[in-house]
This record gives structure tokens, C-alpha cells and sequence, in this order.
């Protein structure tokens, strides 16, 4: 102790004056990583009580998802399917101008970034249009297939006609999802939010009842989905209430799938 006081005392007013530097320079860096402030969360419009009472009906849609009696359940799921792809891609066209390669370089949905896989299963990086154009492109060559959604009377289902209802409904989600991350702005300013809101809730609410998609896969909406499916049955299309708008807890890193 004593020489640390008789080292500390021969110092010379510069050096003393570096070492407080150094110490203050240290205390900055542990508080603060690089001496910048993490960035703030951003807010999700999406989320606002004013737009999540935003509907076009207030249909009971559990009532609409559920199998009719008498009916196929594979002719149900590719009516109910080949209708989502319509609707979904009706939805994506309003937008489609502002989702660009330069605004939208990867097919990001909040902290998630998406990537395609082609026939080879080759991992292919691309921007969300270029994505959202690979998804409509298969989907549309699925559902026009007579072999795979049949259409004649009589003209079996495939055995694999399941499993290739939920890789187009997970991809169909993907797409909806982009639209809330990406351009929930110009879907509002087109006021079209109230349409999106209700194929969004009718979409889920189809895809949960006969689990056609992994719900880790939609995870990422978890927040949105909470609130637009348990007012489901809510009141009308421009009210505007106290619903919640907390959203699931928020991630620091990206994710790839």
C-alpha cells in the first residue's frame, strides 16, 4: 500500500491527468458497449388498439374453419387452401410496387430472415419480391396441378397431398407476415388494413385447426395473433378499443430459416 501511495505521488500532473482519462474511458465502455446506447425497440404500427379492431366482418371464423359434416376432409383442405392462395397473393399485389429489391433486400419478418430452397435443396439468398414471386410461382403450380388438387370426380388425392398443404401454408404464412413487417404503412394508408386483419385471423385460425403449420414456425407473430384471434368475434370493422398491444418478448439477433 504504501508504494502504490509513493508511485501514485511521484507522478507528474500529465500522467495523472492520462490515468484519470484512461479510468473514465473504462467506466464508459463497461456501462455502455462502444459508448453507444443499444438501440431502442421498434414500435409495431400493426399492434396499435385502432387498427387490430380494424375487420371487414365480424364473422365467427371458428365456426367457418371447422369440417362440415359429410364433406372430404382433403377436398376441404384443398378448397380452403387454393382460396388462401388467392386471397393472400390479391393482398401482396396492393403492396407489391413498394416491396422492392432495394427496400427489401432479404425476406425479413422482424428478427427472422427467410431463405428458399430449391428442387436440389439448395439454400438460396433472396430478396423478399424475388421470394414472394418463388412462393406464388410453386403454389400456383400445385394447386393448377390436376394430379396433386384434383378436380374431376372420382380423381384420388396423392398420399403426400398433406404434407404438401402444410409447406404451402407455411409459406403463404411467411408472406402475411412479411406484409405486417414490411408494409403494415402502406397497407394502412391504402385502408386496406381492415382486410388484411380478417384474412390474417381467418388464415390462422384454419391453419390451428387442423395444425398444418409447425406453431413455432409462427412464433414470430405470436404477439399479432393473440390479439386479432381472441376478438375474433369481436365488433366492427372501424371501432376502436383497449385491446392489448404488448408484444412478444423482442430478440437481439437474427434468425435464419
Amino acid at each position: 500500500m504504501n508504494q502504490l501511495l509513493s508511485r501514485f505521488c511521484s507522478c507528474s500532473t500529465i500522467e495523472l491527468t492520462q490515468l484519470l482519462s484512461f479510468l473514465i474511458l473504462c467506466r464508459k465502455s463497461k456501462g455502455k458497449p462502444n459508448g453507444k446506447k443499444p438501440a431502442p425497440e421498434e414500435k409495431k404500427l400493426y399492434l396499435e388498439p385502432e387498427y387490430t379492431k380494424s375487420r371487414i366482418t365480424d364473422f365467427e371464423f371458428k365456426e367457418l374453419v371447422m369440417l362440415p359434416r359429410e364433406i372430404d376432409l382433403n377436398e376441404w383442405l384443398a378448397s380452403n387452401t387454393t382460396t388462401f392462395f388467392h386471397h393472400i397473393n390479391l393482398q401482396y399485389s396492393t403492396i407489391s410496387e413498394f416491396c422492392t429489391g432495394e427496400s427489401c433486400q432479404t425476406m425479413a419478418v422482424c428478427n427472422t430472415q427467410y431463405y428458399w430452397y430449391d428442387e436440389r435443396g439448395k439454400k438460396i439468398k433472396c430478396t423478399a419480391p424475388q421470394y414472394v414471386d418463388f412462393v406464388m410461382s410453386s403454389v400456383q403450380k400445385l394447386v393448377t396441378d390436376e394430379d396433386v388438387f384434383p378436380t374431376k370426380y372420382g380423381k384420388e388425392f396423392p398420399n403426400s397431398f398433406e404434407s404438401l398443404v402444410k409447406k404451402i401454408c407455411k409459406y403463404l404464412f411467411h408472406v402475411l407476415a412479411h406484409i405486417y413487417s414490411s408494409h403494415f404503412k402502406e397497407t394502412l394508408a391504402l385502408e386496406l388494413h381492415g382486410h388484411l386483419n380478417t384474412l390474417y385471423t381467418h388464415f390462422i385460425l384454419f391453419i390451428r385447426e387442423f395444425n398444418l403449420v409447425d406453431p413455432k414456425e409462427t412464433t414470430i407473430m405470436d404477439d399479432l395473433t393473440e390479439v386479432l384471434c381472441s376478438s375474433s368475434s369481436g365488433s366492427s370493422s372501424n371501432g376502436s378499443g383497449n385491446g392489448s398491444s404488448n408484444s412478444a418478448g423482442a430478440q437481439n439477433h437474427v434468425k435464419e430459416r
